[in-house]
């Protein structure tokens, strides 16, 4: 997949994990992204998109190395507009 197929990801400030990553869910609904709970661990749901074709061929960044989930989704985000 080309990297136009990353074309929304979403801006991770002024969301919660849950809320930001419902609307990754649904944006890549045809992906069948895991919905995230209270209790999900988002290292584990971050590197669960990862190993999606749409974002592992495109050389988005693991949890590995992030503290926090919005360093890692800022990172996303940064990566995708590198991107494109």
């Amino acid at each position: 997949m080309a990297t136009d197929d990353l074309a929304l990801v979403y801006d991770p400030r002024g969301h919660t994990f849950e809320s930001w990553a419902a609307l990754m869910c649904e944006a890549y609904a045809s992906q069948q992204l895991m919905m995230p709970g209270p209790t999900t661990d988002w290292r584990v749901w971050a590197d669960g998109l990862c190993a999606l074709d749409v974002f592992m061929n495109n050389a988005i960044p693991t949890s590995l190395g992030y503290e926090d989930w919005q360093d890692w989704a800022s990172a996303l985000v940064g990566t995708v507009n590198q991107a494109a």
